[in-house]
């Protein structure tokens, strides 16, 4: 059973090492480099929210999210949220209760609409998740994301109301 909860400092160098695995696939963040523990707690702690899934057999954190604002100012009341789920964990429906519990905190927060700005294409697995969910497809941007191997895909940007 897995259960998701605020991040703590103490998870720091179990949730650095699945954020930077997801780094280093190269088909799904933006970022290019990896973080060191420290960077990775300033990063997980500077964010309106980071939830982490927790094995409850084993304590091992297996998933992550962050959230926080998409924009500033007048666009501050749309979230934006990033995920990662451990890849010897992933098909195990640990995406989708991150998911769901961002949705929730989300609006706890205060956030009115999540929106996800590039979302690659080839990701059909969190595409068919996030229709399901009731996210709607705003659109698509023709070769928005370097993949790891140097060549392009398409990014479709969606949101949901809170």
């Amino acid at each position: 059973m897995i259960t998701i909860r605020e991040y703590q400092k103490q998870d720091a160098a179990q949730a650095m090492e699945i954020w930077n695995e997801v780094v280093r696939e190269g088909v799904a963040f933006p970022q290019l480099d990896e973080l060191t523990e420290q960077e990775a707690d300033d990063f997980f702690t500077s964010q309106s929210y980071t939830g982490v899934a927790v094995d409850n057999e084993t304590g091992e954190v297996v998933g992550l999210y962050i959230l926080h604002p998409n924009n500033v100012g007048r666009c501050g009341h749309i979230a934006n949220t990033s995920y990662a789920v451990r890849s010897d964990k992933r098909g195990l429906h640990i995406g989708e209760q991150l998911v769901k519990d961002s949705l929730a905190m989300g609006a706890r927060l205060g956030f009115r609409l999540m929106q996800f700005n590039a979302v690659v294409a080839a990701n059909v697995h969190a595409l068919h998740l996030y229709e399901r969910l009731g996210f709607t497809r705003l659109g698509t941007i023709p070769q928005g994301f370097l993949m790891k191997d140097g060549h392009y895909e398409d990014i479709v940007l969606l949101y949901i109301e809170l």
